[in-house]
């Protein structure tokens, strides 16, 4: 699955491809040909480092 910036260029796959909208991100899946998967976006990392507590 490719990581884009913008599904622009993936809206013009082939007709059997659908845009579909999942936990705030924009998916575009092909079920003919998976070599057209994407997605917009990528998961933002935390700002403020998690504490881990040792014993």
């Amino acid at each position: 699955m490719k990581v884009l910036n913008s599904l622009r260029t993936a809206k013009e796959r082939p007709p059997d491809c659908q845009i579909v909208k999942r936990k705030g991100r924009l998916y575009v899946i092909c079920k003919s040909n998976p070599r057209f998967k994407a997605v917009q976006g990528r998961k933002k990392k935390a700002l403020i480092p998690k504490l881990v507590h040792r014993l």
